[in-house]
């Protein structure tokens, strides 16, 4: 089965705009992965789509992964550059042009897509 790796914003944004990704993604074939240093950016946040978002990942399974000690973003590059056959769920422009991997990307607020 294929992977997928989260990130924070791609989370936040589908609890923002009320998509199932949990769903969506399984729907897809693949499985789920989320760094242990997504969900405590999670825990430190203090916005109501970040505290939805930690009920919800209680309520799924998936895959929790540790990808190291330094800035996330810097980590999930890094983590990428090591698994080319993960794809990576995420929003953020910068990281996005870094990642030579394919990635899931929110199309017209409500359809999960990948590139």
């Amino acid at each position: 089965m294929k992977q997928i790796l989260l990130d924070t914003n791609f989370i936040l944004t589908c609890i923002k705009q009320k998509i199932d990704f949990f769903e969506e993604l399984e729907f897809m074939g693949l499985e789920i992965l989320i760094p242990k240093q997504v969900i405590k950016e999670l825990k430190g946040l203090k916005i109501k789509e970040a505290k939805l978002a930690l009920r919800l990942l209680e309520k799924n399974i998936f895959e929790e992964n540790d990808i190291g000690r330094g800035h996330v973003d810097k980590r999930i590059k890094l983590f990428a550059d090591k698994n080319s056959e993960v794809l990576i769920a995420t929003l953020d422009k910068e990281l996005q042009k870094k990642l030579k991997n394919k990635k899931i990307i929110i199309r017209g607020k409500k359809k999960l897509e990948i590139v």
